[in-house]
């Protein structure tokens, strides 16, 4: 079994609020810095469409996803402050989502099960 079929990815989603483009936009270099430390870490990028950005990150098992969450826990009461999370995905397989369905209820995350797929070199 490879470490990809444990992958869980983690989509959040930002409306960055009116005036708070710049200041959000700045943040964003302090997160990747900080998540380049984490040895779970896939792959981790910010992608914007006017004031909606949104994080493409992906993790080895649930756990790596809420180390990371540890991890940047401080930058990211500084974009809430900055913007309103619009909508928060989670992509991965059922026993290691089931691992962050409650430590992340309270943040109204919707659930993707993987199904099948295919995993390259």
């Amino acid at each position: 079994m490879s470490k990809l079929s444990q992958a869980v990815s983690l989509h959040p989603y930002f409306d960055v609020r009116e005036g708070n483009l710049d200041a959000f936009l700045a943040l964003m270099p302090q997160f990747v810095e900080k998540t380049a430390t984490e040895p779970a870490c896939l792959y981790y990028d910010f992608t914007r469409n006017g004031n909606r950005c949104a994080c493409r990150e992906a993790y080895i098992g649930a756990a790596g996803i809420l180390a990371h969450l540890e991890n940047v826990g401080e930058l990211l009461g500084k974009f809430l402050e900055l913007a309103d999370l619009a909508r928060l995905e989670i992509h991965g397989p059922a026993e290691e989502l089931d691992q962050l369905r409650e430590p992340l209820a309270h943040l109204n995350a919707d659930f993707f099960i993987w199904e099948c797929g295919l995993e390259t070199n």
